[in-house]
């Protein structure tokens, strides 16, 4: 598989590593009980990762219904349930690592891991929550790890969704984090059902990313 990616001038490092969790990730409380935390550049050498799941990675494409009618999803796909070795060994360092960062909040592992490669500007994911399973009616975690070039990530407030903690963006703003090059966003507590996420289209000229999300068992 061939998509040319520009290397980041901050990821030189030849060690696929990761950094610390503990005192490096900064949370921002939303409205209804959601939160969000982000840890920049968790992990080292993120452009080497990127090239060895572009071509390691059992790619996909699915298709949906979506309006009556059956749409390509635009981006490509694979996923790695609780029982399945991933594809790196550094990706399972993460999810325990996660796992055990989270646990007194979560109070269980993250099991799953689902990986979309968003080629160029052209591919995308819309509006849309995690609410397949049990994240339909609980709290619950998805850690998202960024590689490759750096992709628009937003967050809204769940249209109809009441509560507020404050911050600005629960009278309809949008949260924007632009994640790539080893970055690390988590969504919290009621983020699945209460707020939504999405990566737009984007006619500006952008390298491929690979989102990992890591899940606990019975959340999709």
């Amino acid at each position: 598989m061939s998509a040319a990616l520009q290397a980041s001038l901050l990821d030189l490092a030849d060690d696929i590593s990761l950094g610390p969790l503990g005192g490096a990730v900064t949370r921002r409380a939303l409205s209804a009980g959601a939160w969000v935390d982000v840890r920049p550049g968790w992990l080292a050498g993120a452009d080497a990762l990127f090239d060895f799941l572009l071509e390691s990675v059992p790619w996909h494409a699915e298709e949906r219904e979506m309006y009556q009618r059956i749409v390509a999803v635009p981006r490509l796909l694979s996923f790695y349930d609780e029982d399945a070795p991933l594809p790196h060994p550094v990706l399972e360092e993460a999810r325990e690592r996660l796992g055990a960062h989270y646990a007194d909040e979560l109070g269980e592992p993250f099991r799953t891991a689902g990986l979309c490669l968003y080629r160029d500007g052209r591919d995308s994911v819309a509006w849309h929550g995690d609410r397949i399973g049990r994240s339909r009616t609980e709290d619950t975690m998805v850690a998202i790890l960024s590689v490759g070039a750096p992709r628009q990530l937003l967050l809204r407030p769940r249209p109809g969704t009441v509560g507020s903690t404050g911050d600005s963006s629960a009278s309809g703003g949008v949260l924007r984090h632009n994640l790539g090059h080893g970055d690390l966003v988590v969504m919290g507590g009621s983020c699945q059902r209460t707020w939504e996420h999405a990566v737009p289209k984007t006619s500006k000229p952008v390298g491929p990313r690979i989102s990992i999300q890591f899940r606990p068992r019975g959340v999709r």
